[in-house]
């Protein structure tokens, strides 16, 4: 039986812009990870890849720089520790993503994305969708991130033991930004699966490949969107909550100090994924939190003190933690996406000597095409290659557009089609 792309796709692999190579996404819920199965994912880089490791901006973990022939292994290897890949790319529910790994509210967030990893990882009735369909658990609205989802859930409160979730719909990035807008308020967790499961139906009925829900939106109306999403007989349906003993890794947040290691572009080797992997054996119950800022957290244990288990990493790593000061998101762009048109990770070492001390006070983001996996819309400062034009030479060369972020609501576009010389000129004048 010969596996075609899209098969590929829906077991989280996709080929590398580098001729034989592929990359496989490893789904991780709410981002979080123990740290022998982070040793696993290193030691399956080590032995297959480069021995590197990409984290990106929705908590997952990336492989790069695989043989077509290892990916069966790999997918064994991972499957031995209980990671998988399933549905982490290709039209599929992909990874359930938090933002709000440093709210106290947290446990209970992974255990809800836990829930729904469950329950729509490799289930056949959410696969072969007409594109992908993303799930996100936020503390609040602040970071805006419930606006870039298919289904964007946010904490509401707590009533009767139970919480209540606002269910934000229809939002996404990409060539056509679209904020999702509210849908139903205050609902409690058991309905939360049925009325997904509802809006994934009505995704599935009505869009053609390859839109997203935020098509519906624009094309019926919200009214009509909802509606339908109400008339689904799943929508009324609610499942009893969990019980037995807690399911989430992270432990309560009480007297604990969370270490936050910055990476620069969410890179780093297998080597320092292993020592960072011991590290939290030693000192955070052997769990680490891949962040939306493709950085890694870890939760100390009480009476563990942060400053010198930094110091000791960036010793045993050789890794300098603050590199990315100001916080900057970077997807990996030309380097190793087909999709990518400029060198990212050359781009932002670039900015990174010119921003000022004003820009350091604000979050970045640079994407390397209009898909914006970097999420530019969400940061102070987002930066888009959005096309290649040819010079006078006849040389293909990236240009870029600026969006700025100033409220609540998704970054607008302040400035477009710039070289990067312009682009860099421009980021002077930031500050």
């Amino acid at each position: 039986m010969t596996t075609t792309g899209s098969e590929y796709r829906l077991d989280g692999i996709y080929k590398q812009r580098q001729e034989g190579f592929y990359l496989q996404r490893v789904k991780l819920p709410a981002g979080v990870i123990s740290s022998s199965q982070a040793r696993t994912v290193a030691a399956v880089s080590s032995r297959f890849g480069q021995g590197t490791i990409h984290l990106t901006t929705r908590g997952s973990m990336e492989i790069h720089w695989l043989k077509e022939s290892d990916l069966p292994i790999v997918k064994r290897d991972l499957a031995k520790v209980g990671l998988t890949a399933r549905g982490a790319c290709g039209g599929a529910v992909r990874g359930i993503t938090c933002g709000s790994q440093a709210a106290q509210e947290f446990p209970a967030l992974e255990s809800i994305a836990r829930r729904l990893h469950r329950q729509f990882t490799g289930n056949p009735r959410f696969e072969r969708l007409p594109k992908k369909f993303k799930i996100g658990i936020e503390a609040s609205v602040v970071s805006g991130r419930h606006l870039i989802q298919d289904v964007g859930l946010v904490l509401a409160g707590n009533e009767d033991g139970r919480d209540l979730y606002d269910v934000w719909i229809a939002g996404g990035l990409g060539r056509e930004p679209r904020p999702g807008f509210l849908f139903k308020q205050r609902l409690p967790e058991e309905r939360i699966i049925p009325v997904i499961e509802a809006i994934v139906k009505v995704y599935a009925t009505h869009a053609p490949p390859p839109k997203r829900l935020k098509f519906l939106a624009r094309e019926f109306g919200e009214a009509k969107l909802c509606r339908l999403i109400e008339e689904e007989v799943v929508f009324r349906e609610e499942i009893p909550r969990t019980s037995g003993l807690p399911e989430q890794l992270v432990p309560s947040y009480d007297g604990r100090q969370r270490l936050e290691l910055q990476l620069f572009a969410g890179k780093l080797t297998a080597g320092q994924l292993e020592q960072i992997a011991d590290t939290a054996d030693r000192y955070a119950d052997g769990v680490l939190m891949i962040t939306a800022n493709q950085d890694i957290a870890l939760l100390l244990s009480r009476g563990v003190e942060a400053a010198p288990i930094l110091d000791a990493l960036q010793q045993s790593t050789s890794l300098d933690f603050a590199v990315t000061a100001p916080a900057m998101r970077v997807c990996p762009g030309s380097h190793e996406c087909l999709m990518g048109l400029a060198s990212t990770r050359d781009v932002a070492i670039e900015l990174l000597e010119l921003i000022g001390e004003q820009g350091r006070t604000q979050s970045w983001a640079i994407s390397g095409c209009p898909n914006s996996c970097s999420q530019p819309q969400l940061a102070d400062v987002g930066i888009v290659c959005s096309a290649l034009h040819k010079d006078e030479n006849g040389k293909r060369t990236p240009r870029f557009d600026i969006y700025r972020r100033t409220d609540a609501g998704l970054g607008t576009l302040s400035a477009n089609d710039f070289t990067a010389d312009e682009l860099f000129s421009r980021v002077k004048d930031i500050g």
